[in-house]
Parts: structure tokens; C-alpha cells; sequence
């Protein structure tokens, strides 16, 4: 088989079967880049996600609720490492993944572009982020990349976790005194929106959502998983007592979900732009601790070196 329209044909043949792609097995370069351009995307979401919620661990109201939020963003971290692997298996380099986050270059989630004001903005981080995120993520363990299908089957797994950590938070603040269930509803009224764009654009309007279905990458759309989240979610927002911030929220008999209002997509754009509440503040930090570890990684990669001479010299 060596001309491209039978490796073609047997690259199609996998998708039609439902078979995993691997890393020595052909591919359309466009496949490749997108996603190499995804997964890479993610993996900096995942790293770029720690510092909202990093910055209440020594602020979280009790011991307990201090060692669940730093087991979480310790798990972001090693979602993060998972994911650049599986970049890796499709031949970016770890230092060019990274160079393309710190100078800007490369895109990460819009909804880490917003601050955590209050305790309750934890929870609805792991609430309604996390469990966008989950619906983002659990077809992904059906995705036609074998290494990337494969990393999402653990994360899946913590992410679960952190969502009921975030519900669990707003449980304590919606049945608590009234000022708490005040803030956790100013948390909800300041997070829906953005965590509804979490999921793209419009199918419409998504240069890439379509590709991504016919390769098997997504196995569904933007739109599909945009519906799914708030017929999910304004079941457990009734059982808080919270109100979901959407005067056009209504249930729709006909199509057995909810009617909703779409986000704003200019606001979207212009944080994907760079031009977010926290962009320069979030990329400045990740920039800060890239250069104040570079130690480590020299230390580490001088350790790699002896030992590797002490194997050859034995």
C-alpha cells in the first residue's frame, strides 16, 4: 500500500470501523495539525486552569476544603501533562507547545480569562466548568486518536470529582445563611454565560467543529453539547434553590429540552482575542512560573545526562 489513495482509503476505512489511529499509522497532515492544534489547546487550558483556583487554596474556609482544592488543581496539572504527551505521539516537541502558549501564539478555554472573586465562585467553577468540561470531555474517550482517547478515560474520571467538589461547595452555600446563598447566586449570575461559551460557536459559525465530526475527533457538536449542559443543569441549579440568570429560559415540549438565550459572541471573540478580564494577568503568571522553574528542569535534564553516562560507562 504505497500510494496515498490507498492509504487514504485505509485511513478512512479505520474511521468507518470505529479503530483507533496511532502514532505510526498514516494520517492527512490536516488531520495531524488539528489535532495537534486541539489537544495542545487543551493541555493549556488544563495548565492555564490551576491559577484561578490556585489562589484560594490558602484562602478556602476550612482544612478540608484547603486539601480538596489543592488535590484538584494538582490534578490540572497532571491532566495537562497527559494531554502534551499525546501531542508529542503526533510530533510537536514539548518546548514548542509551550513557546506557542507563553508568547501567546497558541489558544486555551475563554472561561480561564475570568476572575474568582469569592468562595463561591470555586464552586461554581466546579459546578459549571468543570461540568461543561466533562460534557466536552467523556465523547472524547470515543475520539479517533488512540493516545488522546486514552488520556481522556483518567481525566474523565477526576474531572467527575471536581465537579461534585464544586457542587458540594454550593450546596453548603445555598442551604447556609442567606447572605451565602446571595453570593453563590452572584456567582452563578457571573459564570453562565461564560461557561455556556465554553462549548464554541454556534455550529454555524465554527470553522473547525465540522472537520473534527467527520474524523471522529468530536462525536458531537457544539450546539448538541451546549443543549445537553442546560437540560443537565437547571434540574441541579432548582435543587439549590439558585435561579438560572436567562429571562428566556423555558422549557420546550416539542424538542423535550430547554429554549435558552446564546451567549454574547462578541464578548467570546474579544477574549479569545486577548482582550478578556484576565488574559495579560494569566499569561503573565504562567510566564513568571515558567522562568522561575527553569532550574528544575535543568537539574533535571543534568541528572538524565550523568545517568545516562554512568549506563553507557558500566
Amino acid at each position: 500500500m504505497n500510494n496515498v489513495a490507498d492509504l487514504e482509503k485505509n485511513f478512512d476505512s479505520k474511521l468507518e470501523k470505529n479503530d483507533f489511529v496511532e502514532p505510526k499509522d498514516w494520517m492527512p497532515e490536516n488531520y495531524r495539525k488539528h489535532l495537534i492544534r486541539q489537544i495542545s489547546q487543551h493541555a493549556h487550558s488544563e495548565i492555564i486552569g490551576m491559577l484561578p483556583e490556585g489562589n484560594w487554596i490558602s484562602r478556602a474556609p476550612s482544612l478540608r476544603a484547603k486539601m480538596v482544592l489543592l488535590a484538584k488543581v494538582q490534578d490540572e496539572g497532571g491532566h495537562g501533562l497527559y494531554l502534551y504527551t499525546a501531542a508529542e505521539t503526533l510530533g510537536a516537541s514539548r518546548d514548542e507547545l509551550l513557546d506557542a502558549l507563553h508568547t501567546g501564539k497558541a489558544k486555551y478555554s475563554s472561561i480561564f480569562n475570568y476572575p474568582t472573586l469569592t468562595w463561591a465562585d470555586i464552586g461554581a467553577v466546579g459546578w459549571l466548568v468543570d461540568g461543561a468540561a466533562i460534557m466536552n470531555q467523556v465523547m472524547l474517550q470515543r475520539t479517533s486518536y488512540g493516545p488522546y482517547s486514552r488520556a481522556m478515560i483518567r481525566i474523565c474520571k477526576e474531572e467527575s470529582f471536581h465537579q461534585r467538589q464544586g457542587y458540594e461547595i454550593m450546596c453548603h452555600l445555598s442551604f447556609g445563611t442567606e447572605a451565602q446563598k446571595e453570593m453563590a447566586q452572584d456567582a452563578l449570575n457571573r459564570w453562565w454565560f461564560p461557561t455556556m461559551m465554553m462549548f464554541g460557536p454556534p455550529d454555524k459559525d465554527s470553522p473547525n467543529s465540522g472537520q473534527a465530526i467527520k474524523w471522529r475527533i468530536k462525536r458531537e457538536t457544539n450546539d448538541e453539547l451546549r443543549q445537553k449542559f442546560v437540560d443537565r443543569t437547571v434540574e441541579q441549579a432548582e435543587f439549590l434553590g439558585l435561579t438560572i440568570p436567562d429571562k428566556n429560559l423555558k422549557w420546550n415540549e416539542a424538542k423535550k429540552g430547554y429554549d435558552f438565550s446564546e451567549p454574547n459572541w462578541e464578548e467570546f471573540y474579544n477574549v479569545i482575542k486577548g482582550n478578556g478580564p484576565c488574559n495579560k494577568e494569566r499569561l503573565e503568571a504562567r510566564n513568571k512560573a515558567h522562568a522561575d522553574g527553569a532550574w528544575v528542569r535543568e537539574a533535571a535534564m543534568a541528572y538524565a545526562e550523568k545517568k545516562k553516562e554512568n549506563i553507557l560507562a558500566a
